[in-house]
């Protein structure tokens, strides 16, 4: 019989969406697991992907309850359209005689008799069905029946012991509900999994996935991101950029105006990010469609991911500048997601990008930073998830659009709610300002890393006809004050419009 200690290289999968990419294969067979977590963390609904996978490869499989009834796991396992048929359910629970005063000891101590019968009862089921994979639910019963650390701990090591021996891959679960908190199952576990749940101000709860140790494993650390939604667990794993390393010529996109192309230097170098800056209406929104326009155009596919304004409004929008984004939709060059930031995770976002990458996105627009910054739970870290992202955008050669919106209107005492101008490669800004009794906008780059630009202030124009990107505004002089001075001649109309 195989020992517990031999080595092996066989891995079992999950079962759980992204959960193998975080263990970096999978479950080392023939081991033990602790997940654990706080109750509604979603352990039992891990514990049962778990199984139902190794019935999907044929391997008997068992859950072991010592809480929860077998009606009450096919009501979770119903809820995502799950069935457990094939599934060996073993109920060791205490039954109404435990209510019976008659029935209670009075000269033994509880844990004396009752967790020698609950031994006896889970090594029974487990000779009965010969499982490849079990799962125990849950440790606090045994902890609290064992009475003391050393008898615990003795306790799983036995039972470790017994279904390794068996060539029985097994997950216990921790709900972490005992009197005491323990770490004995945490050292004897070949890895261990922590669930968390935590509540935000507004909005959706926040769910995090952690490996704290996986024996012979280089695992991905950190916290993932998860939901629980129908059909089970889905673990979107922190993004590591440098996995993704890709090297290639470079070419430039061009924005499909040959004014802009002029003044950006040709067009947007691929790999490389550029932010839209400036104040509410200038424009942003638009000069990003108009880059996704001639993208598509081109038949590149492009994804936009839009946290303030409705798909709807985007696309009604686009149309009345000319631009056909809706029949991109359709041909499948360009895929759009709203998003709701209350209710999306950064690790979520973060996949739903690279997915759009994975399906040949080579344009790819955030609008806006502001809505971004309300998807990350603490600002602090922001700046990490967008260069992380950023990062893995350049390295596969995806050209990034960021929308970042300027508070204020006119002035040199405008802001941004968060600084990611070190992090973008291009800075393209608008302005507003007051010219001839009309509010004007004016389109300049301020930074360019890809190739040469223009230092000039043109002035930039939305109407039916599309984007416009008119002449250089050399007559004018403060127009990033949003106040300028008129020093041309007397058609200085002309000449600035």
């Amino acid at each position: 019989m195989e020992e517990q200690n031999s080595l092996t290289t066989d891995f079992l999968s999950t079962g759980v969406a992204g959960l193998d990419d975080v263990l970096t294969g999978g479950l080392t067979r023939d081991r033990l697991y602790l997940v654990e977590g706080e109750p509604g963390t979603g352990k039992t609904t891990l514990a049962l992907q778990f199984l139902l996978e190794g019935r999907r490869r044929g391997e008997p499989t068992l859950y072991i309850t010592l809480a929860e009834t077998a009606i009450e796991l096919r009501s979770v396992a119903q809820s995502h359209g799950w069935d457990l048929d094939g599934i060996h359910v073993e109920e060791i629970i205490p039954d109404e005689s435990a209510l019976d005063p008659e029935q209670q000891y009075t000269i033994f101590h509880p844990s004396e008799i009752e967790l020698g019968n609950t031994t006896q009862r889970i090594l029974a089921a487990i000779d009965q069905h010969q499982p490849r994979r079990a799962v125990l639910d849950s440790l606090s019963e045994l902890q609290l029946l064992a009475g003391n650390p050393l008898r615990y701990r003795r306790q799983v090591l036995a039972l470790k012991q017994y279904l390794s021996s068996r060539h029985c891959t097994t997950i216990f679960l921790d709900d972490r509900t005992a009197l005491s908190t323990d770490l004995q199952v945490r050292s004897v576990a070949h890895a261990v999994l922590t669930l968390d749940l935590a509540d935000q101000a507004y909005g959706a709860e926040r769910r995090r996935l952690r490996v704290v140790k996986y024996r012979g494993v280089a695992y991905r650390g950190g916290a993932h991101d998860y939901k629980i939604i129908k059909g089970g667990l889905y673990v979107y794993p922190r993004l590591v950029a440098a996995e993704s390393r890709e090297s290639g010529v470079r070419q430039q996109l061009s924005s499909g105006l040959a004014a802009l192309d002029a003044l950006i230097g040709g067009g947007l170098e691929e790999g490389m990010s550029t932010l839209l800056t400036g104040p509410s209406g200038t424009g942003k929104s638009s000069l990003a469609a108009q880059f996704v326009h001639a993208a598509t155009g081109r038949g590149e596919q492009c994804a936009m991911f839009l946290f303030e304004e409705a798909r709807n409004n985007m696309l009604i929008r686009s149309a009345n500048l000319g631009f056909s984004l809706r029949a991109a939709i359709d041909s499948g060059l360009l895929h759009v997601q709203q998003v709701d930031p209350a209710e999306l995770a950064p690790g979520e976002f973060a996949s739903a990008v690279m997915q759009a990458v994975e399906h040949g996105a080579r344009l790819v627009v955030i609008d806006s930073l502001s809505g971004y910054l309300n998807a990350v739970p603490d600002e602090r870290f922001l700046i990490v998830h967008l260069h992380e992202l950023l990062t893995y955008l350049g390295q596969r050669g995806v050209v990034t659009i960021l929308v970042g919106v300027q508070q204020g209107m006119l002035g040199g005492g405008m802001s941004t709610a968060v600084d990611a101008s070190y992090l973008a490669d291009n800075i393209i800004m608008l302005r507003y300002f007051e010219a001839e009794g009309e509010v004007r906008q004016a389109i300049s780059v301020f930074k360019k890393r890809g190739s040469a630009h223009e230092r000039t202030l043109r002035r930039f124009e939305l109407g039916a006809d599309g984007v416009r990107v008119g002449p250089v505004l050399k007559d004018f002089h403060g127009v990033l004050t949003g106040v300028p001075t008129y020093h041309g001649a007397a058609d200085g109309h002309t000449r600035a419009g």
